[in-house]
């Protein structure tokens, strides 16, 4: 950590200071206001938050960019390069974060505004992602944690001739994910329908809870010698083989509206995806449920806010999102949309662990989800660990169309991967 750092006063003083200038110098709009801008992808549930800080700060209005996540990201890749185009606070997902942490120089650094005296608030590896190679710097504060589960559909199980309450289920995988594939092979011949939506989304889920990933402690590529790597990529090849993955793409309206018509029996299901099926399968209720996932613990998904430096309301920007990422705050967006916080003080909450949802046939959500954060085991991420993800997983889609055999597709990821 750097040895000197300015008090928590000095930088809220350093904030009014600021904005008694906002007219002058800030760029602040002509009456006065400051217009925060906030780069998104997808829907993070922050409208409702967005007014209540207003309503505290009537000087700070806010403006919402959401875009699809690859696009997002490269997006904002873009504007990095450029010094131009960011948002004055950026969401990114935790598969890009170290690519970021990699150029602190292009971020406000939060230590410099008073996130040095929070770091006990969040869980410490996601305080961690968020560090600069030296500790220098911090680039981002963190919102969720995608500790995994496994939705799944009751009425396609019982169809199928599957137990369908959530222990039975949660008992047919907890052996292994080959325990997963063999179910998997049992609903698809006896159905003819697909067991999951994407290969893709197997495969990460299976790298994530390995003790090394896609890359080594010294941001090395493993993934032609790491031996998880290539277990992983073998089951996933043998449930496309077997005809269980319904060729979705994630995130597109294909995707969407497999949920509402029950085209695929499970997904992985970090917390923050109980609120994709809800908002894309709303005449469902009931019918999913939520087991435990094959393979124990990992950590799926969640995000980092961060403050390009190209903003030009640093303090604005920051004081914003302490106030967004505090725990009274994610619980509000748990309560919302499903997004698990990442601070660990509410897992002892009943506020939190009490939490059951009716959509999921009251299942347990508060409790699922703070046993999943908790068990997680941290795996070191990469410099461009979406990327390389996302490379596997196209590799994966090609052998999902036909275009390509899984020895072809192995061969092409790995010479895909040479340019990394």
């Amino acid at each position: 950590m750097k040895t000197s750092r300015p008090t928590r006063a000095a930088a809220l003083a350093a904030a009014l200071l600021t904005a008694a200038g906002l007219t002058a110098c800030s760029g602040g709009d002509d009456d006065g206001k400051i217009t925060l801008s906030v780069g998104l992808f997808g829907d993070f549930g922050f409208g409702p938050l967005y007014e209540e800080y207003t309503a505290l700060h009537p000087e700070i209005e806010f403006e919402e960019r959401i875009s699809e996540f690859a696009d997002h990201h490269t997006n904002l890749t873009t504007h990095l390069a450029t010094g131009s185009g960011a948002a004055d606070i950026e969401a990114v997902e935790v598969g890009y974060i170290s690519q970021y942490t990699a150029q602190p120089d292009r971020f406000h650094d939060l230590l410099d505004l008073g996130a040095d005296e929070l770091e006990g608030q969040w869980l410490d590896w996601k305080w961690q992602q968020a560090l600069s190679a030296d500790g220098e710097s911090l680039i981002g504060l963190g919102t969720d944690v995608g500790g995994m589960a496994m939705c799944y559909r009751r009425d396609l199980f019982e169809a199928a001739g599957l137990p369908v309450e959530r222990d039975e289920v949660s008992a047919l995988w907890a052996g292994s994910w080959a325990d997963y594939v063999a179910v998997g092979e049992q609903y698809t011949a006896g159905t003819g329908g697909y067991f999951f939506e994407s290969s893709g989304n197997m495969f990460r889920a299976m790298v994530e809870q390995a003790d090394e990933g896609v890359y080594d402690r010294d941001d090395n590529l493993i993934v032609e010698s790491n031996p998880a790597i290539g277990d992983a990529w073998d089951l996933t090849v043998q449930a496309i083989e077997a005809g269980m993955s319904n060729r979705l793409t994630a995130w597109t309206p294909e995707w969407n509206a497999g949920f509402n018509e029950g085209t695929f029996a499970t997904i992985i299901c970090p917390a923050w995806m109980t609120s994709y099926i809800e908002t894309n399968a709303p005449d469902a209720t009931g019918l999913w449920d939520i087991a435990t996932v094959p393979g124990g613990a990992g950590n799926m998904g969640g995000s980092h806010l961060v403050l390009p430096s190209q903003g030009e309301h640093a303090e604005e920007a920051y004081a914003f999102i302490e106030w967004l990422t505090a725990p009274e705050q994610q619980l509000k967006v748990f309560e919302a949309t499903g997004n698990f916080p990442s601070t660990p003080e509410l897992y002892e909450d009943p506020a939190l662990t009490g939490l059951s949802k009716a959509y999921f046939n009251d299942a347990p959500v508060g409790e699922i989800f703070t046993a999943a954060a908790t068990a997680v085991q941290p795996q070191y991420q990469g410099p461009l660990q979406g990327d390389v993800l996302a490379t596997i997983g196209q590799g994966l889609g090609r052998i999902e169309d036909g275009s390509q055999s899984p020895e072809e597709a192995w061969s092409q990821v790995l010479s895909d991967l040479e340019s990394f």
